[in-house]
């Protein structure tokens, strides 16, 4: 028989910790963890008794285990999403649907949103106020969501417009429905669900739609990723029913749109608070360069992270886990959150320093915004393109004022950690002035 061994935790009433806890995670996870060190037990809201991890060799030994051995956790995201979504299914269903969907994120069709995502950019900031205070988490939002619908679901037209419409109720009611254990007979057929499942019936008739108009004019030249759905085939040669595609793109909406908005708000609101950086990096984007951008980025990701835990669930009958012996059923929490606030992995980890980042690319199991492992997010790329992408024509076509206002505090949305005051700005729009490239070759004529 194979011998337990949990790491240490609190030994008061599981409501209580439960309380401190849903009062502030990061909070709670900091305290816990300067208490009982890089793992710990304690009892979470929804998941009972589980596992809180931030040792790196652990989290590492985790993130490499297969399937079999530890698999994602499902807390309602298989109801909200549906049984074909990469985060209802396991094992190697899930292997071979994430196959089908790597593609179009990598490599050319990448790129091919780049000019895509700047002209969304383009038309939402146009109707910035200049020297007003106004909060930009809801411009990101439409940015997302619209670069979402062109380059995921070949939107445009009136399905473009429709689901403009219908996905933002989706996401806002799906991530409450994810975050509350709602029974789904709560108020009948005037309940959370019920209204939930018309928006989701009113979403399928739409890609619906979506398809059968990709089918009669046909798939070539077409760089979205419904078109490379609909061509795509499992190894038997079989094609992805209707039903997997619509739960596929709505998982590639739910987990790009909201997640890469915030951290895009969360962007602002920290360069507006270090003006240095802030001057840097406009004077790279008027010079064409990138580095420092990338760097920034990788570093707000790493300072607040808008997901700050990933979850696995034990599958095997026990799992060594360097120091622990978790049993089959353990629900664990990889703290993202506790990784970067490491100090051997990040030094002065709670400055904000895109420095660490110039010339040197953060560790695949340190620096861990994304996930890790089977289950790493499939968009990252995209979103790094688009984080990359937005900031660049924010830089190059506003001045964004500097703040000595206190930090905006974390605020938790149901999926994402965003900022309390949604990411507030002061901008004014920059002259037109001639491409880095123009400039040089007007220098060697002179």
């Amino acid at each position: 028989m194979t011998t337990v061994r949990l790491p240490d935790g609190p030994t008061s009433p599981g409501f209580v910790q439960n309380l401190e806890i849903l009062a502030g995670r990061t909070r709670a996870w900091r305290r816990l963890h300067d208490r009982y060190g890089s793992a710990f037990t304690v009892a979470t809201p929804r998941l009972g008794r589980t596992v809180v991890l931030s040792d790196p060799a652990e989290v590492k030994a985790l993130f490499t285990a297969g399937p079999e051995v530890a698999d994602n956790i499902d807390v309602n995201l298989g109801q909200v999403l549906g049984p074909g979504s990469l985060f209802s299914i396991t094992g190697d269903e899930h292997r071979k649907q994430r196959k089908l969907l790597t593609p179009p994120f990598h490599g050319r069709r990448l790129k091919a949103y780049e000019e895509m995502i700047e002209q969304e950019t383009v038309r939402e900031m146009a109707s910035w106020p200049s020297g007003r205070e106004f909060a930009t988490m809801d411009s990101m939002m439409r940015i997302t969501l619209n670069a979402i619908l062109r380059a995921v679901f070949g939107a445009d037209g009136a399905e473009f417009d429709e689901l403009r419409a219908v996905l933002p109720k989706i996401v806002l009611l799906g991530s409450a429905l994810v975050a509350l254990p709602i029974p789904r007979e709560f108020l009948g057929r005037f309940g959370p669900w019920a209204r939930f499942a018309a928006h989701r019936r009113r979403y399928d008739r739409i890609v619906d739609r979506l398809i059968d108009r990709a089918e009669a004019t046909g798939l070539d030249g077409r760089d979205d990723v419904l078109a490379m759905m609909l061509q795509s085939r499992y190894d038997d040669g079989t094609a992805m029913t209707r039903s997997e595609i619509a739960d596929e793109l709505l998982t590639l909406l739910t987990a790009g749109h909201e997640t890469t908005a915030t951290t895009l708000a969360w962007t602002v609101e920290r360069l507006r608070r270090h003006p240095d950086v802030l001057r840097r990096l406009v004077s790279e984007v008027d010079a064409g360069g990138s580095e420092l951008r990338e760097a920034a980025l990788l570093e707000v990701q790493r300072v607040r992270p808008v997901i700050d835990v990933t979850p696995r669930q034990i599958r095997a009958e026990a799992l060594q886990l360097g120091r622990w012996t978790l049993p089959r059923g353990q629900n664990v929490l990889i703290s993202i959150r506790l990784m970067h606030d490491n100090e051997e992995l990040f030094p002065r980890a709670r400055a904000f320093d895109p420095d660490r980042f110039l010339g040197a690319r953060p560790g695949t199991f340190s620096w861990i915004p994304f996930g890790g492992g089977a289950r790493r997010c499939i968009g990252a790329a995209f979103a790094t393109l688009e984080m990359n992408v937005v900031l660049r024509t924010l830089l190059r076509d506003f001045t964004l004022e500097p703040t000595d206002a206190p930090d905006e505090r974390a605020h938790f949305r149901g999926v994402a950690l965003a900022p309390t005051r949604r990411g507030r700005a002061v901008v004014h729009r920059r002259a037109a002035r001639p491409a880095a490239g123009a400039v040089a070759q007007a220098e060697a004529n002179a």
